[in-house]
């Protein structure tokens, strides 16, 4: 017997966990806790647009029957729309591993955006007769939530309010971006010198996170003055020197007590905070809540 034989024969039929917000807003989560593959099935007609979040592990959505695939990792995510048929969710997730996926009928996800549906590259008019898919990230923030989905513990007789929050919070960080950088305006970006002392001074704060340099000791590191660096971090990365090195220190803090291996304190010490108040503190500020109540959302 070969490995594909094997697999198919390990694959295990399941089942969505399914919350209807409304007619054409559905929620669906999946957690695989098994040791063999797990295959959903689920019909989907072309009004919908689907997001697939990976929370957790692999999957791998499979379509024309087999004849092709594509992968979702873990803690990446996947749209797909196609307004020319429809596009039933046929996907194996791996053992120890975790889906939510949100549909939503296009009328409605017109709604969302009815003021600013040009933001949404494909509701333009070119692209809205168009097959769509896009694979991303999940951003810190989005993964807060998508664990609270998940894992959710409350009573059931305000899950659909829960979920209905929840699923337009994950729809709204989920479109949140930067606009991108106009090369043009950016002296930094033609100036391949400067991009290089820049990237440096990235890579010193990130290396030295819990203990970074001023922005002094920074500038002279590098060999720049502290305006063009503040401006040039700016301008390539989005945010200021120590806004982006909080962002970077609570994804690791978040990371570290996904794992289980550190404490609060041991985590807070660990991305640079010399007080457990102060870590805690900086924690709620960036997720809305404690360590101490994500890591029990977790469980």
């Amino acid at each position: 017997m070969n490995n594909q034989e094997s697999l198919q024969k390990n694959v295990v039929q399941g089942s969505f966990k399914e919350t209807k917000i409304a007619d054409d807003f559905l929620v669906l989560t999946y957690k695989n806790d098994q040791s063999e593959v797990q295959s959903i099935v689920k019909e989907i007609n072309s009004d919908f647009i689907q997001f697939h979040f990976c929370v957790k592990g692999h999957s791998k959505f499979i379509f024309n029957e087999g004849r092709y695939s594509l992968n979702v990792l873990e803690e990446n995510s996947l749209l797909l729309y196609n307004p020319q048929r429809d596009l039933p969710i046929d996907l194996q997730i791996d053992s120890n591993s975790w889906i939510v996926s949100i549909l939503i009928s296009i009328k409605k996800f017109h709604g969302l955006f009815s003021q600013e549906a040009g933001y949404i590259t494909f509701l333009s008019e070119d692209n809205k007769d168009k097959k769509y898919y896009k694979d991303g990230i999940i951003s810190p923030s989005m993964a807060i939530v998508l664990n609270q989905l998940i894992n959710f513990n409350l009573n059931q007789s305000i899950k659909n309010l829960y979920f209905k929050g929840k699923a337009y919070e994950l729809l709204s960080l989920y479109f949140n971006r930067n606009e991108d950088t106009n090369v043009e305006q950016c002296p930094f970006l033609v100036d391949e010198t400067n991009v290089i002392k820049i990237r440096k001074a990235k890579d010193i704060i990130i290396s030295r996170m819990a203990e970074p340099p001023s922005l002094q000791e920074l500038a002279d590191e590098i060999g720049l003055n502290i305006k063009k660096l503040k401006e040039g971090f700016k301008q390539i990365y989005g945010d200021s020197v120590f806004s982006f090195l909080f962002d970077y220190k609570m994804e690791v803090a978040r990371k570290l007590l996904e794992s289980g291996d550190d404490n609060v304190n041991e985590v807070g010490l660990k991305v640079g905070y010399s007080t457990a108040s102060h870590f805690i503190a900086a924690f709620k500020k960036k997720y809305g809540t404690t360590p101490k109540k994500y890591v029990t959302s977790l469980n």
